[in-house]
């Protein structure tokens, strides 16, 4: 019974858990939100383009 209670209180795997969640949430987020993060960057992209023609 004793190295079942250890088992149950061994919380040494966990951080590799709640990395890998918070991956899937990451990936998720960018899956849903694609269309907007492609314009936000091509908008960014545009901006410093024309920054940069005035520069040279």
């Amino acid at each position: 019974m004793k190295r079942w209670n250890d088992f149950m209180e061994d919380e040494s795997g966990m951080g590799v858990v709640e990395i890998i969640l918070i991956m899937v949430v990451l990936i998720a987020m960018c899956i849903v939100f694609k269309q907007q993060i492609t314009s936000l960057v091509n908008n960014i992209w545009n901006s410093i383009n024309k920054n940069a023609k005035k520069i040279y």
